[in-house]
C-alpha cells in the first residue's frame, strides 16, 4: 500500500469513528459531508465556510419573505380600485393580527416571544441557543402580519430568522459557544443584508446591537454572510423590492443648517415613538381580554388608521420612495384627503397626522399580538419628519431645499434615534442611495438624534428592563460576566442545619462529623431562625458548665438573607456591604435552601474571565 493509499485509509478510519461517536447513522448526506469537514478544515476555515453557508440560507429567508409581501401589497395598493380599497384596508389588517395570533395559539403553543431583545436574550441567558422553530415562525407570522396590512417591519423577524439558522448550525456541528454566537450573529447580519441590499449595515447592525458586550477578534464570517444575504437580494429580488432611492441632490456645505435643525427633529420625533410605543404596550397589557381579543381590539385600531391614512399600510416603503421621486400627490390621493383641494398647506396637514399616528399603528401591529419591527416605521417616519421639514421650509420662503437629501438623512435620524444604532442607520442609507457623499449630512443627523435618544434614556426602552434584570448583555464588560452567572449554581444544598430547640451537645456532633464552618439553624417546618458559626461555638467546646445551653440561646441572627432570584452581582454588594463570606439562601417562604460563598461566585468568575480572553 503506497503512501498515498495508506493516508486515505487513514482519514476514512477517522471518518468512521467520528461517525459511530457523534451518532451520525441517521444524519443528511449534506450533514456527513460537512461533519467531514469540520474535522479536516482548520478553524477559521470551516468558520468561513459556515458563515457562506449560513449567510446563503439567511439571506434566501429574507429574499422569500420580502417576496412575498411586496406582491401582498402590491396587489392590494395597485391592481385594486379605490373603493375596494377602502374595503381591503378595513378587512386585511384586522385579519392579519387575528390570524397571526390564532397561528401562535394554535401551531407554536403561544410561543409569540419576539423581536431583537429575543436574540439578546438567547445570547446572553441561553447560551446563543435559539429554538429551531424560529428559523420559520417568524417568517411565517410576519408574513401574514406585515403582508395583510401591518403597519411594521420585516427586517426584526429576519434577523430573529437568520439568528436561528445560523445559531441550530452551529449547535448541529458542536461549536462552542464563542462560534456558536458569531453564526448566530451572522445570519442575522445576512438577513439585514438581504433586506435592504447592504453588508456593511448588516454588519454594523452585529455590532452595535447583537453583539454588544462581546469580544471577538473573528469577524470575517460576519462578513462573508453579510456579502452573501447582499447578492443573494440584488440578483433574486425584483428593482421594485430592493430598498434603493436613484434621485438625489449633490451634497452642499451651505446646507449644514437644514441639516442640524432636521437632526433635532427626528431625535424628538424618535422620543415620541418610543413614549408611544411603551404606551400602548403598557394599556394594552393592561386589558382584561385573551389574547384573541386584544387581537381582534388592536387590529380594528389599526383597520380604521389604514382606512383614514393609507401610508400606515403595510411597511411603508413605497410612501419614502414617493418623496424622493416627487410623487406626493399620488399619497394623498389614495386617502380621504383627495375629496378636498390639495395644496401644500393641505399635505403638511395629512403629514403632519400620518407621523402622530404612525406610533400608534406601529404599536398596536405589535404589541396586539402582531409579528415585525421598529426597523421600517422609523424608517418611514424619518423620511416623512425630512419631506415634511423640506416643504414648510419651502413654505416659508426658503430656495434650493435639498429636498430628497432631507428625506434620505431623516430616515437615519430616526432610525438612529428608536433603534439606538448610528452607525447602521448611517451606512444603511449610505449604500442604499449610493449616497456615501452624504455622509456627513448623515453623521450630523443621525448622532445628534442619538444623543437625544440617549440623553432621555442611556439605554434603548425597548431593552431597558432586560437590561435592568441583568438578562441582556450591554457595553460594561465585566457586568456581563457577572449576569451570565447563574445564582443556583452557587447554592450549596449540602449544608448543615439543626434545629432551633436541639440541645448543643448535637451540635458538637455536626461540628466532629461535619466539615463546615458555618450552620442554620431552623425549626420544625425548616424555616431559618439564625445561624452559627465555629467561632460562636468555640466557647462552649471546653466549657463544662455551658453545655446546657440550648441553640436557640447562642445562634444569631444572619447579617443578610439571599434569596434565589438574586442576581449575582446583587448578592456580591451584598458581600461588600456585610463584611462575610457566607450568607444564607431561603425561598419566598423564609424556608432554608442553603448557603452561598462569596468565593465560589469570584473563583467562577476568574474562570469565565479567562475562557473569554483565550
Amino acid at each position: 500500500m503506497n503512501i498515498h493509499h495508506k493516508k486515505k485509509f487513514l482519514s476514512f478510519l477517522k471518518f468512521k469513528r467520528d461517525f459511530q461517536k457523534y451518532g451520525l447513522e441517521k444524519a443528511r448526506s449534506y450533514e456527513l459531508i460537512l461533519h467531514w469537514l469540520s474535522n479536516r478544515l482548520s478553524r477559521s476555515q470551516f468558520l468561513v465556510l459556515s458563515g457562506i453557508l449560513v449567510g446563503c440560507t439567511a439571506g434566501l429567508a429574507g429574499v422569500l419573505l420580502k417576496t412575498l409581501v411586496h406582491n401582498i401589497h402590491h396587489f392590494i395598493t395597485t391592481e385594486v380600485h379605490f373603493e375596494y380599497q377602502i374595503l381591503f384596508y378595513i378587512i386585511f389588517p384586522f385579519l392579519g393580527i387575528v390570524l397571526t395570533v390564532m397561528i401562535v395559539m394554535s401551531i407554536f403553543k403561544g410561543q409569540d416571544r419576539k423581536g431583537i431583545g429575543v436574540i439578546l436574550y438567547e445570547i446572553a441567558q441561553n447560551s446563543s441557543i435559539v429554538s429551531s422553530v424560529k428559523m420559520y415562525s417568524q417568517i411565517i407570522q410576519s408574513a401574514i402580519t406585515v403582508g395583510l396590512g401591518g403597519s411594521a417591519g420585516l427586517e426584526s423577524p429576519i434577523a430573529v430568522t437568520g439568528a436561528a439558522i445560523g445559531s441550530n448550525y452551529a449547535r448541529t456541528y458542536r461549536l462552542s459557544y464563542k462560534e456558536r454566537t458569531l453564526l448566530l450573529a451572522a445570519g442575522a447580519t445576512a438577513g439585514i443584508a438581504s433586506a435592504f441590499n447592504a453588508p456593511i449595515a448588516g454588519i454594523m447592525f452585529a455590532f452595535e446591537i447583537l453583539l454588544t458586550g462581546v469580544v471577538f477578534t473573528d469577524f470575517i464570517p460576519l462578513v462573508v454572510a453579510a456579502v452573501c444575504g447582499s447578492l443573494l437580494s440584488r440578483v433574486l429580488l425584483q428593482e421594485d423590492v430592493l430598498f434603493r432611492f436613484y434621485t438625489r441632490e449633490a451634497f452642499n456645505y451651505k446646507n449644514l443648517p437644514y441639516y442640524f435643525i432636521l437632526g433635532i427633529f427626528t431625535g424628538l420625533y424618535a422620543r415620541y415613538f418610543v413614549v408611544i410605543s411603551q404606551k400602548v404596550e403598557h394599556f394594552i397589557k393592561g386589558l382584561k381580554m385573551s389574547p384573541l381579543r386584544k387581537a381582534m381590539f388592536g387590529g380594528a385600531v389599526l383597520s380604521m388608521l389604514c382606512v383614514l391614512f393609507p401610508p400606515l399600510f403595510g411597511e411603508g416603503y413605497d410612501t419614502v420612495k414617493a418623496f424622493t421621486n416627487g410623487n406626493t400627490h399620488t399619497i394623498i390621493e389614495n386617502s380621504f384627503f383627495r375629496y378636498f383641494e390639495i395644496k401644500n398647506f393641505t399635505i403638511i396637514i395629512f403629514l403632519i397626522l400620518v407621523l402622530l399616528l404612525k406610533a400608534f399603528a406601529t404599536s398596536f401591529t405589535i404589541f396586539s399580538g402582531g409579528n415585525g419591527g421598529n426597523f421600517a416605521p422609523s424608517l418611514f417616519a424619518g423620511g416623512t419628519v425630512g419631506y415634511l421639514f423640506a416643504v414648510i421650509c419651502q413654505q416659508i420662503g426658503f430656495d434650493e431645499v435639498p429636498v430628497t437629501n432631507l428625506v434620505l438623512v431623516g430616515m437615519a435620524g430616526a432610525m438612529s434615534g428608536v433603534m439606538y444604532a448610528p452607525l447602521t442607520a448611517i451606512f444603511l442609507i449610505a449604500e442604499s442611495s449610493f449616497g456615501y457623499d452624504l455622509f456627513i449630512p448623515l453623521m450630523i443627523v443621525a448622532i445628534i438624534s442619538y444623543l437625544i435618544a440617549k440623553w432621555f434614556s442611556p439605554i434603548s426602552p425597548e431593552l431597558k428592563s432586560l437590561a435592568d434584570q441583568g438578562k441582556i448583555f450591554t457595553s460594561k464588560h465585566d457586568k456581563n460576566l457577572l449576569f451570565s452567572l447563574k445564582t443556583e449554581d452557587f447554592i450549596d444544598r449540602y449544608s448543615q442545619v439543626i434545629d432551633e430547640d436541639a440541645p448543643i451537645t448535637d451540635l458538637f456532633g455536626l461540628v466532629k462529623n461535619g466539615n463546615k464552618n458555618i450552620f442554620a439553624v431552623v425549626n420544625d417546618d425548616k424555616k431559618l431562625r439564625g445561624i452559627l458559626t465555629l467561632d460562636d461555638i468555640r466557647p462552649y467546646l471546653f466549657a463544662e458548665e455551658k453545655i446546657s445551653a440550648t441553640i436557640i440561646q447562642i445562634m444569631k441572627a444572619p447579617p443578610a438573607i439571599i434569596h434565589p432570584e438574586n442576581q449575582p452581582l446583587e448578592i456580591l454588594q451584598t458581600f461588600d456591604d456585610t463584611g462575610v463570606w457566607n450568607l444564607p439562601v431561603v425561598n419566598d417562604q423564609n424556608i432554608f435552601i442553603g448557603f452561598i460563598s462569596k468565593s465560589t461566585i469570584l473563583m467562577s468568575y476568574r474562570q469565565l474571565l479567562k475562557e473569554y480572553s483565550d
